[in-house]
């Protein structure tokens, strides 16, 4: 049983494939099949998978673990998360401009006047974008864009993030009463006054 002390999700088992005690695997990397790459995986609750065999399937990973060898127990498995420890992961070949989302969560969101936005908590894709999810003390958790426009410079080493507040949908820009202003208008008649 191993605890991670920093866990990076890298995959998360779905249904049995086959009856040699294959799983399919909805892998979070870049190229899919390089989930095995980092070492053994581990689960919440302390137990850990070595990959003996990885291939691609339409949406997923077909995976076969090490002590795993029949549909029972590959069933036995669904629904369970796979993390690795983030030092397992290779900063070297990271670029200048490139990073974890891992290493995002707990950097502090700014704006230029230095005025704190929250902190980061999670980073979620639901289809339409990356979103970066802020907790302040004593506030609700926020969703903003993690865009361009939106997060403006991120400081890794030095534990903040630069927003545009107003590119975040933090606050209202003042002059823009335009389509997408979140100021609100009063209701129109249907012109049969």
């Amino acid at each position: 049983m191993v605890k991670l002390e920093n866990p990076v999700l890298m995959g998360s088992i779905g249904a049995a494939q086959g009856l040699r005690g294959e799983v399919r695997v909805k892998s979070y990397t870049i190229d899919p099949t390089a989930i095995g790459d980092y070492g053994h995986l581990h689960t919440e609750d302390g137990r850990s998978f070595e990959v003996l065999e990885i291939r691609e399937a339409k949406n997923v990973v077909v995976v076969r673990f090490r002590g795993i060898n029949d549909r029972n127990a590959a069933e036995a498995l669904n629904g369970l998360d796979l993390y690795i420890e983030r030092d397992n992961l290779p900063d070297e070949e990271l670029d200048e401009d490139e990073f974890f989302y891992a290493d995002l969560e707990g950097l502090e969101a700014v704006d230029e006047s230095g005025r704190s936005h929250g902190t980061v908590t999670g980073i979620f894709d639901f289809g339409a974008g990356d979103l970066l999810e802020l907790k302040g003390p004593g506030k609700r958790p926020v969703l903003i864009p993690f865009s361009e426009a939106a997060v403006l410079e991120i400081d890794v080493e030095g534990g903040r993030l630069l927003i545009d507040p107003v590119a975040a949908g933090l606050v209202d820009d003042e002059k823009d009463n335009g389509p997408g202003s979140r100021r609100r208008r009063p209701p129109t008649s249907d012109g049969g006054e």
